[in-house]
């Protein structure tokens, strides 16, 4: 499913798309206009400060960006939220769980491939009126907005932006003697980066590394690379996968290249997801596709660019997570407080651009902190062209263990045989249920 944001279709995700199984139970489910409550309509534009505490759960990947916003918030305010950090794998059943008891947070974060099922499900309350009163809100990410709202009703903003990046090690460059500051242009440029850098043959060193048993981190990474070619990886309506068109074998046939020539990390092979990332941050991968928040915390030199296509373009999966009010929460307006602050000026820019990350209005794109770092005029500029896929079963069919898309891709990648079409069917059928 598509949704569109100047001209261009806009998605979102996340590096944080990791594997998990969503056991969510009916009792979860609840009734379907559970979400529908209204109570945070009536919390003004800007909400209630006073002085109650509230609870708010993200997952792990984000706790760097959900302290620097919880502690601005806290000190700035007489209201005060708790923030409870989730391991990543925990989340979603931790989620269903107290999604059944009655038991959620007054807020919640959630990985914007679940915010669809999860708003079906009733799990958030309705922001809509809230959202319409914010006069800057035909600026604030589309993806986001569009994953959380049904019936025309809105009940997620974003919470953290975070896309898929392709990062080098200027350093690893220079001694395979590459330009250090001109990014691959297409797959094959890539490739052929990969291989120099291998070519060093560095103590512990590899050219590139992907997360090659973890549907989630290969979703976030590789998808783009089909949009920047021009392709699609899912029908209008998310029911059915396009992930054996020509643009989609290109990407996987320069892959399998990769892994035969040994210029990928050999750990890659069996990466569930927890430290898909750890050797480049380690300074030991040449170049790989990569989450742009994790540049504030990269320890050295990196050039960063748009993920490119077998022939060029540039693409980005916008993930990260959305957020919004818990059907369970009985103090919305003060919630609807930290909402509203959470997409101010204030919050956007002195707490996230300032940290490296990318701000959830397009009209802060261009701050005094983006200004300051060349690369985060790159990221922002690439966010405009990326997407973020939306389907009810998007999980089951490409994050969970044993997805029908994790078998595809192994089977195209690291096995070398495997037919492409009844894998890609499969991926059809799971979407269909």
């Amino acid at each position: 499913m598509k949704r569109r944001s100047g001209g261009r279709t806009v998605l979102r995700s996340l590096a944080g798309v990791l594997a998990a199984t969503l056991i969510l139970s009916s009792a979860a489910c609840g009734d379907d206009d559970q979400g529908d409550q209204g109570g945070v309509a009536e919390a003004g534009p800007t909400g209630v400060d006073d002085g109650s505490e509230l609870t708010l759960w993200t997952r792990a990947p984000l706790e760097k960006q959900a302290k620097l916003l919880v502690e601005a918030y806290n000190a700035g305010h007489q209201n005060k939220v708790k923030l409870t950090v989730v391991p990543n794998d925990d989340y979603v059943a931790k989620v269903g769980a107290a999604a059944g008891s009655g038991g959620l947070p007054d807020l919640f974060a959630a990985d914007i491939v679940y915010v669809p099922n999860w708003v079906n499900q009733g799990l958030f309350q309705d922001l809509s009126s809230n959202i319409d009163g914010l006069g800057f809100k035909d600026t604030i990410n589309k993806g986001h907005l569009s994953a959380g709202t049904r019936d025309g009703k809105a009940h997620v903003l974003p919470f953290v932006l975070d896309l898929s990046m392709l990062f080098w090690n200027k350093q690893l460059f220079k001694d395979a003697g590459l330009d250090p500051e001109k990014a691959p242009a297409n797959l094959a440029e890539y490739a052929a980066a990969a291989k120099a850098v291998q070519a060093t043959k560095k103590p512990g060193v590899y050219g590139t590394a992907a997360g090659l048993n973890c549907g989630g981190c290969l979703v976030f990474t590789w998808f783009p690379s089909i949009w920047a070619g021009g392709g699609e990886v899912l029908s209008e309506d998310g029911t059915e996968a396009k992930l054996a068109d020509e643009t989609a074998q290109k990407m996987y046939g320069t892959w399998a290249d990769l892994w035969k020539s040994g210029a990928v990390l050999p750990a890659s092979a069996g990466e569930t997801g927890p430290t898909w990332t750890a050797a480049f941050t380690e300074g030991k991968v040449g170049l790989m596709f990569y989450p742009a928040t994790l540049l504030s915390s990269t320890p050295f030199d990196v050039g960063v660019a748009g993920i490119p296509g077998p022939d060029g373009g540039a693409s980005t999966f916008v993930g990260g997570d959305g957020i919004g009010v818990s059907k369970d929460s009985k103090k919305a307006a003060q919630a609807w407080n930290f909402l509203s602050w959470m997409m101010s000026e204030e919050a956007q820019v002195e707490v996230l651009a300032k940290n490296k990350d990318v701000v959830s209005r397009s009209d802060l794109a261009n701050n005094k902190y983006a200004a300051q770092d060349p690369r985060l005029v790159t990221i922002n500029e690439v966010a405009g062209k990326g997407d973020t896929p939306v389907a009810l079963n998007f999980q089951q069919a490409f994050n969970a263990p044993s997805s029908p898309w994790l078998t595809l891709v192994r089977n195209q990648v690291l096995d070398g045989d495997g037919d492409l079409q009844k894998d890609n069917s499969e991926i059809t059928a799971v979407l269909k249920q």
